[in-house]
């Protein structure tokens, strides 16, 4: 008899299913099963990862570290250079306003622009020649040679202050064309007014009562006469009358203003002009240097002059 009236024989079951896997490779095959993202040997991989990027993160801080200690060291040298350069307060001839150990700020900007000394300002310049052997230095403690080596490393960029400046600090007393006048004991006097000076040493007096600490002087122009707050402790215009400038110290040998007191942390305060040298009367009654030519006022003077050539 044919097929006919007979069922088709069933096909297998599984077969579509063995055809529809696909072959698995000998590599994967190896891999166990555990290795999945919730298995042990996957938590493995991520610690090894993760402490690989810590390794580059530590090395490549390392080899940051030379280039943010350059960029510091450049900062600081031009900060030292035309901004703001520390000093250290070797000798007590401005105690006690400035104490021996202070470290104070300077002003190094502002001359750019023209500013000259005022009267009643601090401001440090360079040693005229022959001053600093009349200052009363002290001795620098005794420190470890690596903390001494450290200390000139800073030094060297101005990070620190050095205590070897050729350097000197005093108070501006007069300025160019005025007159100023110490008789007796004092008090001092600029333009015939009478300073009122509390910033002087307790227990002396406002001049020395001695031959070179009696003087009337004139200030020449483009200088400044310059006295210690310790009066009796400073070697300073007094006693330089026979130099050149007859003691006043030329402005082109100022440094700067020392505008405050930034060490240490119990003395840090700002260094103002003493109220008396900002009497009305005192700046009228002397011949003020001539004043330096700013931005603002050099719009009229080339005004002035482009109107002097048209004529």
């Amino acid at each position: 008899m044919g097929s006919r009236g007979r069922s088709a024989p069933a096909a297998p079951v599984a077969d579509h299913r063995r055809r529809a896997r696909p072959a698995r490779s000998a590599a994967a095959s190896a891999v166990p099963a555990a290795r999945g993202p919730g298995g042990r040997g996957g938590r493995a991989e991520r610690r090894r990862r993760a402490r690989k990027v810590e390794r580059r993160g530590r090395r490549s801080a390392v080899r940051e570290i030379p280039l943010l200690i350059m960029v510091a060291v450049l900062v600081a040298l031009v900060l030292k250079t035309f901004l703001v350069q520390a000093f250290v307060i070797p000798s007590g001839s401005m105690q006690q306003t400035l104490t021996i150990g202070d470290r104070v700020l300077v002003d190094k900007l502002t001359p750019w622009f023209g500013w000259k000394p005022e009267r009643g300002e601090v401001v440090v310049f360079k040693d005229p020649g022959g001053w600093l052997k009349d200052e009363q230095r002290t001795p620098p403690g005794e420190e470890p040679v690596v903390v001494k080596q450290i200390e000139q490393g800073l030094t060297s960029v101005g990070l620190l202050p050095s205590d070897n400046e050729r350097d000197l600090i005093k108070r501006v007393v007069g300025i160019g064309g005025d007159t100023v006048e110490c008789k007796g004991t004092g008090p001092l006097k600029v333009n015939g007014r009478t300073l009122d000076e509390p910033y002087v040493f307790p227990g002396n007096t406002p001049c020395s009562d001695d031959e070179k600490g009696q003087f009337k002087v004139t200030v020449p122009r483009g200088r400044i006469w310059v006295m210690g707050d310790h009066r009796q402790a400073s070697g300073d215009s007094r006693y330089h009358r026979s130099g050149p400038g007859g003691g006043a110290v030329s402005t082109d040998e100022v440094v700067g203003r020392a505008f405050t007191i930034a060490w240490p942390l119990d003395r840090i305060g700002r260094l103002a002009v003493p109220g008396t040298f900002d009497r009305p009367g005192l700046r009228a009654l002397g011949v003020a240097a001539p004043a330096a030519v700013g931005l603002v006022g050099a719009g009229p003077l080339v005004l002035r002059r482009l109107r002097g050539l048209r004529r």
